[in-house]
């Protein structure tokens, strides 16, 4: 959605909303399509004595599987982004300003970049997700498996001859 901020950056006071669903289907996040259903975006954008400001309430649901036992899981997030805007900047690159030359802000952009930047790098099923055995790929939290626990070294079973 493309929003026409030329009346805000020039009305002090001013001020315009947006709501709608936004579809991510598509996006790839590390292999996965985890976005199942439409985001929801609600977008307020204000002139508060000069200064333009967009504040943008999302919330969606996000299906992955846990990154130690890949058990299927769904969260639900909800966040609020704040951004100031600025027709133009002084200096090459500022964190603190969205840069809007042409006075249109393109919201499908700006939310989908803050909602990536925003996930959890990892994601498990539960905090003490015990993971897949690395010998037979049983799920640990369903039990322990069969496997040997004691387990050498390669490089040092030389030495174990050295004991005999």
């Amino acid at each position: 959605m493309l929003l026409d901020l030329k009346e805000l950056f020039v009305s002090d006071g001013a001020r315009k909303s947006a709501a709608y669903p936004l579809d991510l289907t598509g996006v790839d996040v590390n292999g996965e399509h985890p976005f199942t259903s439409p985001v929801n975006v609600k977008a307020l954008v204000v002139n508060t004595a000069g200064i333009v400001s967009v504040t943008i309430d999302v919330d969606f649901v996000y299906s992955t599987s846990c990154d130690r036992c890949l058990t299927p899981i769904k969260r639900e997030f909800d966040y609020t982004f704040t951004h100031k805007l600025i027709e133009s900047l002084e200096e090459e690159y500022n964190d603190d300003y969205i840069e809007t030359p042409d006075l249109q802000l393109d919201l499908d952009e700006l939310t989908t970049s803050d909602i990536l930047l925003e996930l959890p790098s990892k994601f498990l099923c539960k905090g003490d997700c015990q993971g897949l055995c690395q010998k037979c790929g049983h799920n640990l939290n369903l039990g322990d498996c069969d496997c040997s626990k004691a387990e050498i070294d390669p490089r040092l079973e030389k030495l174990k001859d050295l004991l005999n």
